[in-house]
């Protein structure tokens, strides 16, 4: 619940808020844009991810939303590549020079076309047109949110095209959306078999585990994902949750900042940081990381949280 202050406190915040995007707009630049398929309809879920290896923070992500949209902010200066990528989707790719921070950039939009399919080596009976056409059903009922149809077409697919094992990350994830957790872990598992280094099936697999309410499992394969290639924000978040619950918060702060330095516009890690703070008595740590959390992610859930914080941290 929001908590009446009087007019002196909430000037104060106010501007300490501004303060600090102020600041923060001053050093970064901050890149939005869309990303549609061929007939120009949003693809929610997406994964943008912009890279340079001679940023401070040389990799950022971010997601789409229902309607196609995404931010990223905390772009040095610099010479940026930008990846868009989404299941059953070619990945695009285009580059932006950030010659000055702190002054709107122009939007990217990525125009995906279909992925194109290819039958494995040694598959008989199926054509590339043939396994495109299945895929993209398939995908099509995912997004409709009918998994359990969506499954069927996956598994055929696998039956007709053995060696294509990726397909089990798109099963386990219905399975997850279905919360049926068994079967997605033991379709990530699947996978995991034919390729015992794909991340993105060691990460679905722990994630699966901590969704069952399983922790040891998922903190083993959460830590293994941790140390891979493509970790991400997600993973490092839940391995602070775990550690969060189990009072181990120095470990826990080690894992929040991690997601925090993956993508510094979500909010949930700064505010668990806050509330680590707090709980800790450093007042100063605690107003900096929710004030962090006003600045770069103002609209979400966590905001409202750390706005009461800061009332309470004030008096």
């Amino acid at each position: 619940m929001k908590r009446p202050v009087d007019s002196f406190r909430t000037l104060f915040a106010a501007a300490l808020v501004l303060g600090c995007a102020a600041s923060a707009a001053a050093q970064v630049a901050r890149v939005a844009g869309l990303v549609k398929d061929e007939s120009g309809q949003p693809i929610k879920g997406a994964t943008i991810r912009a890279e340079n290896p001679d940023a401070p923070l040389g990799s950022l992500t971010a997601a789409t939303d229902d309607k196609g949209r995404f931010a990223i902010i905390g772009l040095a200066r610099g010479e940026w590549m930008f990846t868009a990528e989404a299941p059953g989707f070619q990945a695009q790719f285009t580059e932006l020079n950030i010659v000055r921070t702190g002054t709107p950039l122009p939007p990217l939009v990525f125009a995906m076309p279909k992925a194109i399919v290819r039958p494995p080596a040694g598959v008989e009976g199926l054509t590339a047109k043939d396994l495109q056409q299945q895929l993209g059903a398939a995908d099509a009922l995912f997004q409709q949110q009918k998994f359990e149809e969506a499954v069927g077409i996956y598994r055929s697919i696998l039956r007709g095209a053995p060696s294509l094992g990726v397909v089990n990350l798109q099963i386990g994830a219905a399975y997850r959306n279905l919360k049926d957790y068994d079967k997605a872990i033991a379709a990530y598992n699947d996978l995991l078999k034919a390729e015992p280094e794909n991340a993105k099936a060691q990460i679905g697999a722990a994630m699966a585990s901590l969704e069952k309410g399983d922790s040891q499992a998922a903190e083993q394969g959460l830590t293994r994902a941790a140390a891979a290639p493509g970790s991400s924000r997600d993973v490092y978040y839940s391995l602070g949750e775990i550690k969060s619950a189990k009072n181990q918060n120095d470990e826990a702060i080690g894992w929040y900042q991690k997601a925090v330095a993956a993508d510094n516009s979500w909010g949930k890690p700064l505010y668990r940081l806050g509330t680590l703070a707090m709980n800790k008595g450093d007042k100063d740590a605690a107003l900096k990381a929710m004030s962090q959390v006003l600045a770069v992610d103002p609209t979400s859930p966590e905001a409202e949280q750390a706005r009461t914080a800061i009332e309470q941290l004030k008096k």
